[in-house]
């Protein structure tokens, strides 16, 4: 109970931008192709919500307020149904269902193969978020959700591929990206203090 107020809030946050698009789609405001718009958007929240849950440990080690990490497993599945609707509208609006057209699909745009294996990568985090996998891995529990790394790689790889033309934006979340993994080294970790007074060193989660 203690951080549900935060907890509603960031459900609505997350919830209310498909519902947004949604209704933009069916009243025809993005254009001639709003499949392709959806599918876009979609996307890109997933990244943007990776980017998102991967700032909660190191806002919390700044500041020392534990509702960062309160959140941090919710946005997590946010970020996960995200792609899961982001790889739905792909497979309705872009191929419509035909899945012979798959193969070609793979072989002229090979970047969907990267998103797929994103997909799966944030599919194994998103089985193993509960509390019975953290028991049942144990110390591997958090070293297969470092895994959130490398998807995050793979995440900025696809719209790289996809924006090739226009890098402002991209590279503007791959600054964070870099960022974030830099947080990761130990030497760094140690040399940043909290912004609230206290000492303890950087924890290694996720």
């Amino acid at each position: 109970m203690r951080f549900l107020a935060w907890r509603i809030g960031v459900f609505i946050a997350a919830a209310i931008w498909p519902m947004l698009w949604l209704y933009e789609a069916l009243a025809n405001f993005l254009g001639p192709d709003p499949g392709k718009v959806l599918v876009d958007r979609l996307g890109l929240g997933t990244l943007i919500l990776l980017l998102v849950t991967l700032c909660m440990t190191p806002l919390q080690k700044l500041t020392g307020w534990a509702g960062w990490i309160a959140v941090r497993r919710q946005l997590g599945l946010w970020c996960f149904t995200y792609v899961v609707l982001h790889l739905s509208g792909y497979l309705a609006f872009i191929l419509g269902f035909d899945w012979s057209q798959l193969g070609v699909e793979l072989g002229k745009r090979p970047y969907i193969i990267v998103g797929a294996l994103g997909f799966l990568g944030l599919l194994a985090l998103a089985v193993t978020s509960n509390r019975y996998s953290q028991r049942r891995l144990g110390g591997r529990w958090k070293k297969l959700h470092r895994l959130a790394y490398p998807i995050l790689g793979l995440g900025l790889l696809h719209m790289l591929w996809i924006v090739r033309a226009d890098l402002k934006e991209w590279a503007i979340y791959a600054f964070i990206g870099a960022v974030l993994l830099v947080l990761r080294v130990p030497a760094v970790m140690r040399r940043i203090p909290r912004l609230m007074g206290r000492k303890e060193p950087f924890a290694t989660k996720t």
